[in-house]
């Protein structure tokens, strides 16, 4: 399973199911197949990636450890936060699909 998140703030962001669903429930929603984040909402989503971010990073995950293959949820959640923060500032919402 693919997501495409999409806004008119912003181009296109592609993830696989696991991931995206990942993102979805660090967001307080549950996976699905089609959903929208309102722009209301986005300040609030936002802060809890950044906060998952920040502690994935404190719990010493080895992920960016040189010659690790795996990647780190901050590096993962990045693309979506400047998508928020694109369609945040320009009031638009995010929609996606699988």
């Amino acid at each position: 399973m693919i997501y495409k998140f999409r806004s008119k703030a912003t181009g296109d962001l592609i993830m696989l199911g696991p991931h995206g669903d990942q993102i979805l429930r660090l967001l307080g929603r549950d996976p699905a197949p089609q959903g929208i984040i309102e722009p209301g909402a986005m300040a609030a989503a936002i802060a809890a990636l950044e906060a998952a971010s920040a502690a994935d990073d404190e719990g010493g995950d080895a992920d960016d450890a040189p010659g690790s293959s795996a990647v780190s949820l901050r590096r993962r959640a990045w693309p979506m936060i400047q998508m928020l923060r694109r369609a945040q500032a320009e009031g638009e919402s995010i929609v996606w699909g699988v």
